[in-house]
């Protein structure tokens, strides 16, 4: 929640004029608010995933969005969890069924292909 602690956005990722804030209330990122909303308008259908903790509030942003049909990349060097193990069985689960809820890739793999797609 602004002004709490923690709320602060690292400097080396600026806020820039017409970027969005959304406050996010509950562990994952679309409960109660309007993430959704503001995507669908943009018209961004495909999201990538980065964040703490990979576990909890990482995971339960990304089923919340397959959920609602985005298309799901999960940055898994880009995310971070108190607990190894809960981090790598996280990673795992996006994975299992043929990438049920989505794929995972490493954040030089994502900066190559999008080096590559701004290229075209």
């Amino acid at each position: 929640m602004r002004g709490s602690p923690g709320f602060e956005i690292v400097p080396e990722l600026p806020v820039l004029p017409g970027d969005v804030i959304v406050d996010k209330t509950a562990n994952g990122a679309f409960t109660y608010t309007d993430l959704e909303q503001i995507l669908r308008v943009r018209g961004i259908e495909h999201l990538l995933f980065s964040g703490c903790t990979t576990d909890v509030c990482v995971h339960t942003t990304l089923r919340e969005a397959h959920d609602r049909n985005f298309q799901c990349l999960l940055i898994e060097d880009a995310c971070a969890s108190g607990d190894a193990y809960a981090h790598a069985a996280a990673v795992h689960m996006v994975t299992v069924e043929d990438g049920v809820f989505g794929t995972v890739a490493r954040a030089a793999d994502v900066a190559e292909g999008l080096r590559a797609f701004g290229a075209r």
